[in-house]
């Protein structure tokens, strides 16, 4: 009897010991060096290949299989978008409890060293609070800049001067791998080369973890990187061909350029480095016409002439990261660079003057106005990270970063009338901005999400001085006007808390959060007088995100947050500047911040052959940021920046990806919106609105036609929008590109045809109009036409076989 009990309790526990064994790991994003939320690990024994049990991994992407016997296994672990992952043989010990570490996951690339990839891959990935897209499917941004990557995007436009916009707004947040830059998003993107932008991160109602920056949301640019154990050197040269239109203007073009990367990924390290220099002069025309009406007399002053810019900028910059374990990361960032241009507008004059009364002309004259603005800058960024992560799902983060731009420039005005000076000006400024960030976040798994909470400090500084001078007719020499000369200081504080809860159940998954900020703004003007401005705000910025997964791959999403628009210094400075003969500038130092709420909601489904997203989307915007004009002189508009009331967006966005063959793609994105803005301008007693619908549209088409040969061309459109004062036009923008790749795809040779037009389609051109009852103004800026860029690549990674070397994948208003 006692025997016989004594075997059976000794099988029970020899059973139970032997199914006591079990593995566990982490799932890690490979490109943003983050967990993967929710991913798909799938457990398999060797022997057989039989699935014997499956489980999504949690908020900080852990995953467990408990209760297993000994014998060998392997893992799968997938993730839509991602490519997925086959462990090794997974050797299990009885009672052993086997810990595998991070296991990374990388998005799908379109070239891998030792697989020839046929067909199109997945170009968009939709998230619970963004929008992936890949860079690679817009050949004709090679070359080009990140401004050219993002323009492509459904909810992005770029117009003729260069200012980006997203659902219509001005104003969004730029990350650079995650990492927010002070700078203005148009100076740090010209500066980012396309060819280094892996993927394009469209995060429209962002979550309370993230800065409250940007009435349009955030853009955040993901760079390359490499894979495990591998060496990867891209060097990509560009030349341009002769300017087929000159529109006169006094000198040729100049675009050239060169960029190359460098990454080396072994063990615990990672190191990236890039270099660049871009050259890319713009020739250019101007037509303008103004009247003002001043008392009893209307003056108008038509005029027209060059419009051009000459402009290049380099820079350098390089990422370290060390893990030494799974427990810590280390990670260091350098950036600096450089960025100059020079806009010549030399401008010919036509003024007549009216008695209103009798419509008597009571004076002509003509006179030409050669003009040229100078803008330039030194950028310098540095970036320190380290991660903990503890074995109680919990994770801590620290980092800081320090930004530097030294901007600086000058406007040289003249006025010349039969052949003698009649006016000269010159304004110079000195306007360094410095700025520090430092911030900790906290991370825990509670039941079935992630709770998340983080304290941030912002400073930014900048101490402008500001000098302008004129000689008038018959002087010997220039003299300064302390009415439009100063100092002026500017000092930016935040802190901010912010605390916020994700997770997901069944098909839904969701997140909440706060954020609470304490801002506060010291402006010290110095000019005539000295002037303070202080401004004080507190604020909480709540958001909510949902999406909500149906069957055969429909996906229901929804958000809703608080942003804010921060004004500039630009915007902020009340020292006039004679920009060129018709328009003095200047900024209010009494300026408020726009705070907006963002909504929306929308459907993605993906399919076969591609994937369709479309989102119904609305901006409530208080304190809207005017550009407006008054009279300053009968040939003289004064410019400033100025908050209008209330400003709204209704509309809706739609990206469609298609691939109707394996040696085709489509892409679509366009958008749809009423535009409302309405307030008391100025000295203006008339209350104003203005509204109507705008829309932009986003299309790119690319046709692999035989081996090593494809075939692009894409559109940008945006149609003419409302300002509190009067419409700006549309802009058209198509290109068209052919690549072809050699030496076994390790060389690929791009001719790009960029804005074309053939006199057909008035591309690359825009018109600006305001008006008052005391003025009318209208400008419209010709760009250039039909240029042609020829680019070279030549990767070294395609060497990989006969060098041994194993496989890889592949920051203006400032200004």
């Amino acid at each position: 009897m006692k025997k016989g009990l004594f075997l059976l309790l000794f099988l029970v526990s020899t059973k139970l010991f032997a199914q006591n064994s079990s593995i566990e790991g982490i799932v890690f994003d490979k490109s943003a060096a983050s967990a993967l939320e929710f991913a798909s690990v799938s457990l398999y024994q060797l022997e057989d290949s039989v699935l014997l049990m499956g489980q999504l991994a949690d908020a900080s992407g852990k995953f467990k299989f408990e209760k297993l016997k000994g014998g060998a296994y392997y893992i799968k672990i997938q993730f839509v978008g991602y490519n997925t992952l086959k462990s090794s043989i997974i050797n299990l010990s009885v009672g052993k409890k086997l810990n595998l570490g991070r296991l990374e996951l990388s998005l799908n690339q379109q070239f891998l060293s030792e697989v020839k990839v046929t067909g199109q891959q997945l170009q968009t990935l939709n998230k619970i609070d963004k929008q992936v897209y890949k860079a690679a499917q817009f050949e004709s941004a090679k070359g080009g800049t990140a401004i050219d990557v993002i323009k492509n995007m459904p909810s992005v436009s770029v117009d003729g001067i260069g200012e980006i916009s997203v659902r219509g707004s001005k104003g969004f947040l730029v990350l650079i791998n995650g990492k927010p830059v002070l700078t203005d998003a148009a100076t740090i993107l010209s500066q980012l080369p396309a060819n280094s932008v892996e993927n394009i991160e469209l995060i429209t109602a962002p979550s309370a973890k993230y800065d409250p920056d940007g009435k349009g949301g955030i853009i955040n640019i993901m760079t390359r990187n490499g894979a495990d154990n591998s060496t990867v050197f891209i060097v990509n040269v560009q030349g341009g061909f002769p300017s087929v239109r000159t529109y006169g203007n006094a000198e040729s073009q100049q675009r050239f350029g060169a960029d190359m990367s460098f990454n080396y990924k072994k063990d615990a390290w990672d190191f990236s480095a890039s270099a660049n220099y871009l050259r890319n002069d713009n020739s250019g025309f101007r037509d303008g016409d103004v009247f003002t009406i001043i008392g009893n007399k209307k003056t108008n002053f038509p005029s027209q002439g060059e419009r051009s810019f000459d402009r290049y900028n380099y820079g350098g910059r390089f990422n370290l990261t060390f893990t030494p374990s799974t427990k810590h990361q280390f990670s260091l960032g350098f950036f600096a660079g450089h960025k100059y241009q020079d806009r010549v507008a030399d401008i010919y004059y036509s003024n007549q003057n009216t008695l209103i009364s009798t419509g008597q002309t009571i004076g002509r004259s003509n006179y030409f106005n050669p003009n040229l603005q100078n803008k330039q800058g030194d950028f310098m960024l540095g970036s320190f990270d380290y991660t903990r992560n503890f074995s109680k799902k919990t994770t801590l983060n620290f980092s800081a970063l320090f930004e530097h731009a030294g901007l600086e420039g000058s406007t040289m005005n003249r006025n010349i009338a039969m052949n003698q000076l009649v006016q000269n000006t010159l304004s110079t400024y000195k306007n360094p901005l410095n700025g520090f960030r430092t911030k900790i976040d906290y991370s825990i798994v509670l039941g079935k999400g992630k709770l998340e909470s983080g304290y941030q400090y912002r400073l930014d500084q900048q101490d402008g001085q500001f000098i302008y001078s004129v000689q008038e007719k018959g002087a010997a020499g220039m003299f300064v006007v302390p009415q439009f000369s100063g100092d002026v200081k500017a000092m930016n504080q935040i802190h901010s808390l912010y605390t916020q809860y994700s997770g997901k159940s069944d098909r839904l998954e969701y997140a909440g959060g706060l954020r609470y900020e304490n801002a506060n703004r010291d402006l010290n003007v110095k000019s005539v007088s000295r002037n303070d401005y202080f401004l004080k705000l507190n604020n909480l910025f709540p958001s909510v995100n949902m999406l909500y997964s149906f069957e055969k791959d429909w996906k229901f999403k929804a958000g809703l947050s608080r942003r804010v628009q921060r004004t500039n210094n630009f915007e902020l400075n009340p020292i006039p500047e004679r920009e060129h003969s018709e328009t003095l500038e200047s900024g209010d130092a009494n300026l408020l911040p726009e705070f907006i709420y963002l909504a929306e909601a929308g459907f993605t489904k993906n399919f076969s052959q591609g994937s369709f997203i479309s989102t119904v989307y609305y901006q409530d915007i208080k304190n809207p940021v005017q550009r407006v004009n008054s009279v300053y002189a009968d040939t003289i508009l004064n410019r400033v920046y100025t908050n209008a009331d209330k400003a709204s967006k209704l509309g809706m966005e739609i990206g469609v990806n298609f691939n109707p063959a394996k040696w085709s793609q489509l892409y679509l994105g366009t958008n749809i919106f009423r535009s409302t803005v309405s307030g008391t301008v100025l000295n203006y007693t008339n209350y104003l609105e203005n509204s109507d619908w705008v829309y932009s549209i986003n299309a790119n088409a690319n046709f692999n036609l035989v081996s090593g040969f494809s075939v692009q061309g894409n559109v940008n459109y945006i149609s003419a929008r409302p300002t509190v004062q009067g419409k700006d036009s549309g802009f058209l923008s198509p290109n068209s590109s052919v690549k072809k790749t050699f030496m076994n795809g390790r060389m690929t040779v791009l001719l790009q045809w960029q804005n074309m037009d053939l006199g057909l389609l008035r591309s690359n051109e825009q018109r600006i109009s305001t008006w008052a009852p005391d003025f009318y103004t209208t400008t419209n800026y010709i760009y250039e036409v039909d240029v042609f860029m020829l680019n070279v690549s030549y990767n070294l990674n395609k060497l990989a076989k006969k060098l041994k070397l194993p496989g890889s994948e592949f920051g203006e208003k400032e200004f």
